[in-house]
């Protein structure tokens, strides 16, 4: 195999960071639906998002202290989109309501897609995404 034959396939993890890992995995858990893969109370929540990726949940300072892999970690606000159907942005929209989650932003996008952005317990802009925003052969 050359490596002009390799390819990267998908992004697997991404990682956002908060101090209240209680307060996040509530959010993730019980706004967005996602399940729970794993846990440590002081270090880590692991959520399941779809059938293909995971979103990491830190605590920013511990994991800057080496364990069994690379330090890694941030402070700020950090970036995620999460995709959903079409046909249920209105659904999630009323979702976001019943939780009093405060949309910041709606953006239709030129080849079609649209965006909700909101904010989680550590002021992470989270974005709801539908199909069509990048063009992509997936859909995205």
């Amino acid at each position: 195999m050359t490596s002009e034959s390799l390819t990267i396939q998908a992004v697997v993890e991404t990682s956002l960071y908060g101090d209240d890992l209680t307060a996040m995995e509530t959010f993730y858990t019980t706004v967005l639906g996602l399940r729970v893969v794993a846990r440590d109370a002081h270090r880590h929540v692991f959520l399941q998002v779809g059938p293909a990726s995971m979103l990491l949940i830190f605590k920013p300072d511990v994991t800057l202290i080496p364990h069994d892999f690379p330090p890694h970690g941030t402070h700020g606000p950090g970036h995620a989109a999460l995709g959903i159907a079409t046909d249920q942005l209105e659904a999630w929209r009323a979702r976001l309501g019943r939780h009093q989650i405060l949309i910041e932003h709606e953006t239709t996008w030129p080849r079609g897609g649209h965006s909700l952005y909101f904010r989680d317990p550590a002021g992470n802009s989270i974005e709801l995404i539908t199909p069509g925003v990048w063009g992509l052969p997936a859909g995205w």
